[in-house]
């Protein structure tokens, strides 16, 4: 493994993972607020970071503050949370903050609404109805946004990783690492139980390229370019081309919920 430079923080509500240290890079991922990045090689003004799902990409210093080597990635699990929310800071500055992102002490809601992080596993157990409740409630309406993981805009696997986290559980990032997570739960997708992982390919080695969460009762809710983002999917409707598209490309499905 890649030794560990030094810890850096997000110090913006989000910040750009980028597939190469320049600007005009491909956008791979997103890192909120507070979350706390290992820096594994440095470039100019640019990071390469492996974040808490050990996802690796280049970050530019202009988002980022360095940690002390003593800071944790648990350091900060008993902040404030923005569940979607606008705060200020003493010197009168407003920030909109995303879902998931992480609040520092002196910032007060102005709008919206944020929890306390010791309260996360109350009111979001870790639970396949709470799981597609937050899926539903957070990301309906969002547009899908390739390295998104916002409901300013998202991916499949953005969405299904940001709304696991928030009921903590950490998963991969990409969709075809989060359907190593798991155990196997069914071989049809419209057998799946809800909160059940299910995964798709549209190419011919079936590398996994798409990820969605069953709702149960042959539905998912996902966040798919053909939709143009999020949608809510009966599996059972024949008459759809886009359902047939997905039952066509069905490669596995995982339950992450082994307890459950």
């Amino acid at each position: 493994m890649t030794d560990v430079l030094h810890r850096i923080a997000v110090c913006t509500p989000v910040a750009q993972l980028f597939a190469e240290p320049r600007v005009a890079s491909a956008q791979i991922s997103q890192l909120l607020a507070g979350r706390v990045a290992d820096v594994l090689e440095t470039r100019d003004d640019w990071y390469r970071v492996r974040g808490p799902d050990e996802y690796e990409g280049w970050m530019h210093r202009g988002y980022v503050t360095t940690v002390p080597e003593t800071t944790t990635r648990r350091s900060i699990a008993t902040a404030r949370i923005s569940l979607g929310c606008v705060t200020s800071n003493p010197s009168g500055a407003h920030r909109a903050m995303p879902l998931g992102a992480f609040l520092t002490p002196d910032e007060v809601v102005r709008s919206g609404e944020a929890i306390d992080g010791v309260e996360q596993a109350t009111q979001f157990p870790a639970e396949a109805g709470a799981i597609t409740r937050s899926a539903r409630l957070y990301f309906e309406g969002t547009s899908y946004f390739w390295g998104g993981v916002t409901p300013w805009g998202a991916d499949c696997s953005g969405l299904v990783q940001s709304v696991y986290w928030l009921h903590g559980i950490q998963l991969y990032r990409d969709a075809w690492q989060q359907a190593t997570q798991g155990v196997h739960a069914v071989d049809s997708p419209i057998d799946a139980a809800e909160g059940d992982l299910l995964f798709f390919s549209d190419r011919v080695d079936q590398h996994i390229t798409h990820v969605a969460i069953s709702l149960g009762g042959g539905c998912l809710v996902h966040l798919a370019l053909g939709r143009g983002g999020y949608a809510v999917e009966r599996l059972d409707d024949a008459r759809d081309p886009y359902v047939r598209k997905l039952l066509d490309r069905f490669v596995t499905s995982r339950r992450i919920l082994v307890n459950d």
